[in-house]
């Protein structure tokens, strides 16, 4: 800091004095941008975010594994990267994106009970390093990331900063509660069957899952969950999304396949001309018979009305293929062998078998169901959802620029509602199954998907909606989506438990 500066008078980009609590509410971009320009050094951006997240995650239970000492001894070395992020604090969920050297749950009692910690870093984690990110510490999950509500019986629930009686969502939970809080302004997620959108619905976030292999799962992995798992971040702005992206897109050595390359920077993106796009709409969940609850569809109607009156051409548009059964039908088997190899491989990287009776209810009963699918059936199932996939994805090639849907069915459910000892463990499948019927397909169909926080209910909680692209086309969905920011800005918006 300058000579005369205390903390409480930072400054803010334009160059005026800036209280802590204002601090917070910058995004990574602009904390990046007072580093840069010798206004703040990483140690004290650092400083003030480890004040805030322990201010308050006692209400929030966001953070589970505080990595203050590391972080500081990062942001105060001389070999801090001088990457895009230089400084600015980062947490990782605690899911795959390990970090050497750390405890890595990703929400399992046995591994809290046998303190498993990580060997190494995953190629993600590296990337988020050689960005100059430094990393704080490690969220909230629920147990094998398998629910939409994160509160595993190992750690507890996570508070969403809107409403503490209600849920974040999941399984990126406790990312989404610690963006949302003001702790920090990008955390990393992963989006397997929604996990990134879903929390960034709840917790009045943007949420990019990005198109399928944008980003390495490597080293350890090619594809996790087969071809459902995305990773990516949670942040409060379009730029930070696409920033983040750039920072972190690319193959890794040994990797299966990739995606297109952009033709350029997607920050480049941020502020360019979306051009008049085919918009069609739907809000009725694939594949059910209930509709979705009358505040998501008030967002989706919102939003058409702000894209046609931005100059869009939007339409109804039914998309009948998401409708086809076979999406769920396959769902049950392959589910459960997920969670059947989830069990051997944490039994083999422990050297202990661990049984379905040392996981929560659903999951062991997923577990124990998954013992009797075969490899014929897990590939006969996979194959199912890529001809699935082929006639949803169909729809952009001669209908659609964008599809604009609900995230979710309902609003931030309470607390307790889905929560591991709720319910029967199949009464609760059907629950998380339910929560994921508008993200899902499109991990199916490994198309880049965004939910953005354009709209709130009588309550004051956020609504997100959920804006689809054809596949590699991330760059579609940053320009409409800073576009909307533009035309309707949520970065005023705080939650009332929050910096």
């Amino acid at each position: 800091m300058t000579d005369g500066q205390t903390r409480g008078d930072r400054r803010i980009p334009d160059g005026t004095p800036a209280p802590d609590e204002e601090l917070a509410w910058l995004d990574a971009t602009a904390q990046a941008d007072l580093v840069r320009r010798g206004v703040l050094s990483p140690t004290e951006l650092v400083e003030a975010a480890i004040a805030r997240i322990e201010r308050l995650n006692g209400k929030l239970n966001a953070v589970i594994t505080p990595l203050f000492e590391k972080a500081l001894a990062t942001a105060g070395a001389a070999e801090l990267p001088d990457g895009p992020f230089r400084g600015v604090p980062l947490l990782l969920k605690d899911a795959l994106c390990h970090s050497a050297g750390d405890p890595a749950h990703s929400g399992m009692r046995a591994l809290r009970d046998r303190g498993w910690r990580a060997p190494e870093d995953a190629t993600l984690t590296k990337r988020f390093r050689s960005a100059g990110f430094v990393i704080c510490g490690r969220t909230n999950v629920p147990e094998l990331a398998t629910s939409v509500t994160t509160e595993p019986l190992a750690y507890g629930p996570t508070r969403n900063p809107w409403d503490l009686t209600r849920s974040p969502g999941g399984s990126s939970g406790g990312s989404a509660a610690a963006v949302a809080a003001g702790m920090v302004p990008v955390a990393h997620g992963n989006d397997m069957a929604g996990s990134i959108r879903i929390p960034a619905s709840a917790c009045g976030l943007v949420g990019l899952k990005p198109t399928r292999a944008r980003t390495s799962l490597g080293p350890e992995f090619g594809e996790y969950w087969g071809p459902g798992t995305h990773e990516h971040v949670l942040t409060r702005s379009v730029r930070d999304t696409a920033a983040v992206l750039d920072a972190t897109a690319g193959m890794a050595p040994g990797d299966p396949y990739t995606a297109p390359a952009p033709a350029r920077p997607y920050r480049a993106e941020v502020g360019a001309d979306p051009g008049a796009l085919r918009i069609g709409f739907r809000t009725a969940p694939p594949g059910a018979s209930a509709p979705a609850h009358a505040d998501c569809v008030a967002a989706v109607e919102h939003t058409a009305h702000l894209l046609d009156a931005l100059g869009h051409r939007v339409a109804p548009e039914p998309a009948p293929a998401l409708d086809s059964p076979a999406l769920f039908e396959a769902l049950p088997n392959l589910f459960a062998a997920i969670v059947t190899w989830e069990l051997a491989y944490w039994s083999e990287r422990i050297g202990e078998r661990l049984e379905p009776g040392d996981l929560e209810p659903m999951n062991g009963a997923l577990a124990e169901a998954g013992r009797s699918v075969t490899a014929a059936q897990w590939l006969a199932g996979l194959q199912t959802w890529q001809r699935w996939a082929r006639g949803v994805a169909a729809l952009w090639e001669d209908d659609v620029d964008v599809l604009l849907t609900p995230t979710v069915s309902t609003p931030p459910r309470p607390l307790g509602q889905l929560a591991p000892t709720a319910q029967e463990p199949m009464d609760l499948v059907a629950g998380v199954t339910e929560g994921i019927a508008f993200t899902l397909p499109f991990n199916l169909t490994g198309q880049p998907a965004v939910s953005l926080p354009l709209y709130r209910n009588a309550e004051g909680l956020p609504i997100g909606v959920q804006l689809v692209a054809a596949y590699g086309r991330e760059d579609v969905l940053i320009r409409l989506a800073s576009q909307l920011e533009e035309a309707a800005p949520w970065s005023g918006a705080r939650p009332p438990f929050s910096a």
